[in-house]
């Protein structure tokens, strides 16, 4: 008798070892790039040999607690930082940042918490900033840069492009409202349409860019570049204040232009012909320039004031 009691036993751990795992594999987990957070849900089962229910809800939480910090360490160690690193590759390479990223998943947030129903489960929501000043995976890894760097000048060689207008609905502070933007001249092919002479004045007025990736299959880093066609950068970490880009990052990102709220209520919009690297975008040269002085006026990525489109 007591051997079957034993086999019993086994079989029920067995069972449960199971169900937390397959659980585990299906729990939500991901980084959402448009709200800039981390965010895993974690699950965990009481074992069979739990003494009482109180027991077995703290052994079920904590298995939970357990599983969101390992679907958080992924989950960090995923990030892309710019176009060939990720934060894993730095944490190999640092004993600094190992330890930032260490102490950071350690104090991931608890959202949300529960039993499942019968008794037996239970789950955990955790969360971790992109960005942020402390707790975040930009203040964990972005190391400060000795000087700030200033955005280079338009090629002189090539006149910016002329802006056209196009109506979007941006929402802003949780309302829609409509508004007409300005669109770079470039053609969803990189022609430039149209050139305004050389050395042309900024137009002006500008809150922000958006920079058109959709359908280039972009991915989102933490420190992007954006580049004219003749591989020169335009727009990177070297350019901003360290704590404007770990409070910030440099780039808001969407799949909806009526969410690029982060580009204001009168955004340059250009069309990225190409990416570098999949998640650096390229302008046209002409465009590139257009930027350049259109910032020069109202330093829009100095605030950075840029959103790129999926």
């Amino acid at each position: 008798m007591r051997k079957w009691i034993a086999w019993g036993r086994l079989l029920s751990l067995v069972c449960a070892l199971l169900i937390m795992s397959c659980a585990s594999a299906f729990a939500a987990a991901g980084t959402d790039w448009e709200s800039s957070v981390i965010e895993v849900e974690g699950t965990g089962v009481a074992p069979s040999n739990a003494r009482n229910a109180v027991q077995a809800r703290m052994m079920a939480r904590r298995a939970a607690v357990v599983d969101a910090y390992r679907q958080i360490a992924e989950q960090i160690a995923g990030v892309q930082v710019d176009a060939t690193t990720t934060v894993e590759d730095m944490a190999v390479s640092s004993d600094v940042i190992k330890t930032n990223v260490s102490a950071l998943v350690q104090g991931a947030r608890i959202v949300d918490e529960k039993m499942v129903e019968g008794g037996q489960g239970y789950t955990v929501r955790m969360q971790v900033p992109l960005f942020g000043v402390t707790k975040s995976v930009a203040a964990a890894v972005l190391p400060q840069t000795a000087a700030k760097e200033p955005l280079p000048a338009p090629v002189a060689s090539v006149a910016p492009s002329v802006p056209s207008s196009v109506h979007v609905d941006v929402t802003l502070g949780g309302t829609a409202a409509g508004t007409t933007v300005t669109q770079g001249a470039t053609s969803a092919k990189g022609s430039s349409a149209s050139a305004a002479p050389a050395g042309a004045q900024a137009i002006g007025g500008y809150t922000g860019l958006i920079v058109d990736c959709s359908g280039l299959g972009l991915k989102p880093a933490m420190s992007p570049v954006i580049k004219n066609d003749l591989g020169q950068p335009i727009y990177g970490y070297k350019n901003l204040d360290y704590d404007k880009v770990v409070t910030n990052g440099m780039a808001g990102y969407t799949s909806d232009l009526s969410r690029a709220a982060r580009a204001g209520s009168n955004p340059l919009v250009v069309r990225a012909i190409r990416l570098d690297g999949g998640v650096n975008p390229v302008l046209s040269t002409a465009d590139a320039n257009r930027v350049l002085i259109e910032n020069g006026a109202t330093g829009f990525l100095d605030k950075t004031n840029v959103v790129f489109v999926r």
